[in-house]
C-alpha cells in the first residue's frame, strides 16, 4: 500500500511538474512573440530615422555649399573694404606728417585764452 501511495505521489508530482513547465513555456512563447514584435517596431523606427538623417545630412551639405558660394561672392567686397581702409590710413598718416612738418617749421603762437566781457570790479 505504501508503494501505491508513493507511486501515486510521484505521478501527481510529475503531472504538476509537467503542467508547471507547460505554463512556463507558454509564457516564454508569449514573451518571445512580444520581443519579436518590439524588435520589428524598432527596426522600422531605425529605418525611418536613417532616412530622415540622410535627408538632414543632404540638406546640411546643400546649406554648406551655398554658404561657401556666398562667402566667395562676398570675399572681393571685403578685400575692397580692406584696401579702402588701408588707403584711408595712408592718407591720414600723410596728413598727420604734413601737419607735424608745418607746425615744426612755423613759429609757435601764444595760446589764446577766452576773455571775459565782464571786468572784475571791486
Amino acid at each position: 500500500m505504501t508503494i501505491e501511495y508513493s507511486v501515486a505521489a510521484i505521478a501527481i508530482a510529475f503531472i504538476w511538474l509537467v503542467v508547471f513547465l507547460i505554463r512556463l513555456l507558454q509564457r516564454a512563447t508569449v514573451t518571445l512573440g512580444e520581443t519579436n514584435q518590439t524588435l520589428a517596431e524598432v527596426r522600422n523606427a531605425v529605418h525611418g530615422l536613417t532616412e530622415e538623417s540622410t535627408k538632414l545630412i543632404s540638406t546640411a551639405n546643400q546649406v554648406t555649399v551655398d554658404a561657401k558660394y556666398k562667402m566667395r561672392t562676398v570675399d572681393p567686397l571685403l578685400e575692397s573694404a580692406k584696401d579702402v581702409g588701408e588707403v584711408i590710413h595712408s592718407i591720414t598718416n600723410s596728413v598727420k606728417e604734413a601737419a607735424n612738418t608745418r607746425s615744426d617749421g612755423m613759429p609757435s603762437r601764444p595760446k589764446r585764452t577766452p576773455t571775459s566781457s565782464m571786468k572784475n570790479y571791486r
